[in-house]
């Protein structure tokens, strides 16, 4: 697993007042919550670069007054205007205990379909998943080996690890093999040159 440490200060201050003073130093605040009480901290907004602006999933090592927090990000709020970020909440990873996680969905294999000329289409690229934090991993998996024109790998299909379940509907499909617009029309040519000849 892929892992981004931050470090955090603890705040003592959580209103309106006191959160403006943290922006306007260049610190985002943040909320770790999940544990026996919330944990309310700030840190550079670089810090958490690598956790909210990337299409993976990371864990956050949050290490505030020399106590270290395992997290998985739950949200991020911006600022309508300047979308610059504004607040974190962050769940605790607590072990044994399932949490609900997005993981990214990617592919094994090539498609036949794609070698005769047709494009992937990614319709998913995240799905929900409910696990203990021993079972995480980085990314799901889902084989397209086999997909040609027009077909389609669904959420069913996905590989799935021990310890894990997948919460969205089996039949969704993940990416499908368009058949693009070219050989649409070089198939349709070609039946009704078939007709014709008939």
């Amino acid at each position: 697993m892929n892992t981004v440490a931050v470090n955090g200060t603890l705040r003592t201050e959580t209103g309106k007042k006191a959160t403006k003073v943290i922006r306007r130093s260049g610190q985002v605040p943040g909320v770790i919550y999940g544990g026996e009480e919330n944990v309310h901290f700030s840190a550079e907004t670089l810090d958490f670069r690598d956790l909210v602006y990337t299409p993976n999933f990371n864990l956050a090592d949050i290490t505030i007054d020399g106590k270290v927090y395992q997290c998985i990000l739950k949200s991020a709020s911006f600022h309508p205007v300047t979308d610059d970020l504004e607040h974190l909440d962050f769940l605790l990873l607590v072990p044994g205990r399932t949490v609900k996680v997005d993981l990214p969905v990617r592919f094994r294999g090539a498609s036949p379909g794609v070698k005769a000329g047709g494009k992937i289409v990614q319709k998913l690229r995240k799905v929900t998943v409910k696990t203990t934090p021993e079972a995480l991993v980085d990314a799901l998996y889902t084989d397209i080996s086999e997909l040609e024109l027009g077909h389609s790998t669904r959420v069913r299909d996905i590989e799935l690890p021990d310890g894990m379940q997948l919460m969205n509907p089996a039949p969704i499909p993940v990416a499908t093999i368009e058949i693009p617009r070219a050989l649409k029309s070089a198939a349709a040519q070609k039946d009704a040159e078939d007709q014709e000849a008939d």
